[in-house]
């Protein structure tokens, strides 16, 4: 009886090596795993509706009654300005791209606690979860927005060439989100108690946010000073896309553009620093 031996030597040896400097984002890599980012989204969106009785009209509970809310307390009895356009949907559209932004900021905070069993058992770029997280939240965009569209047919609102910058506006509420998303996450690893300030933050945030208010009354001296939060750029670019306002945003969009390239790039490379202890501190 002859036995046949496998020479080791000839085989090729894998080593996988973390990322010993800080200029490597593993952007090549991550495009490799694409198709692992899409399952990663379609999970997240078929577990939130998952045994529900209302499904996908959560997407809209939420911001419809929050427009209600300050619809009553801020138009009715603060009597807020809202740039002469109707306030319900002055505040509807403000609430969509703060709702997009919301919930991606808050899932991808904890998306890396979160998945610790996937993480500890096999290897691929831990970037794509909390990018999965992100994109997860725009199915509740999209399915919000029709009813924006209805209310804008209703009170007449006809958007004009403006509405092309709408792509580019919510690609800059996803980035912005996925950048703070990226300190957070990376942080709530080596720190639990990120986690109980992410929804303290994203309340505060939302009043420095001009959802309730027009950015019209702040003061045009500190228009690009007030950009530096980057959620009020994206709002007030909503805004003029939408509703066709005759002012566009300016340097305060301008300033929220260079504000979330700065945040992301920095997110980038501080978690790509950080994810070599994932495994070890999740």
């Amino acid at each position: 009886m002859s036995t046949s031996r496998l020479d080791v030597g000839s085989l090729p040896t894998l080593y996988i090596d973390p990322p010993s400097s800080w200029t490597s984002l593993g952007i090549r890599e991550l495009w490799d795993y694409r198709e692992l980012l899409y399952f990663l989204v379609w999970r997240d969106v078929k577990v939130r509706y998952k045994q529900t009785v209302l499904g996908a009209a959560w997407a809209v509970i939420q911001p419809f009654f929050m427009m209600v809310v300050f619809s009553l307390f801020f138009g009715r009895l603060a009597h807020m300005p809202s740039d002469g356009f109707p306030y319900p949907v002055f505040t509807f559209c403000a609430l969509l791209p703060w709702q997009l932004f919301a919930h991606a900021l808050t899932e991808s905070s904890n998306s890396i606690v979160a998945s610790e069993r996937l993480i500890t058992k096999v290897y691929f770029p831990r970037l794509v979860i909390p990018i999965a997280a992100v994109l997860g939240g725009l199915v509740d965009f999209f399915i919000a927005f029709v009813i924006l569209l209805g209310m804008m047919a209703y009170y007449r609102i006809v958007p004009g060439w403006t509405i092309v910058a709408l792509p580019g506006l919510i690609l800059l509420a996803i980035a912005t989100a996925l950048a703070v998303g990226l300190w957070l996450s990376a942080l709530n690893v080596q720190y639990r108690d990120v986690r109980y300030t992410i929804n303290f933050l994203v309340q505060v945030w939302l009043f420095a946010t001009p959802v309730a208010y027009p950015s019209s009354i702040i003061p045009q001296r500190w228009r690009p000073l007030y950009g530096l939060n980057p959620m009020a750029g994206v709002v007030e670019g909503f805004r003029w896309a939408l509703l066709g306002k005759t002012d566009p945003p300016g340097a305060l969009l301008w300033v929220s553009v260079a504000v979330v390239i700065l945040l992301l790039m920095g997110g980038l490379y501080y978690f790509r620093r950080m994810e070599q202890q994932f495994a070890d501190v999740v």
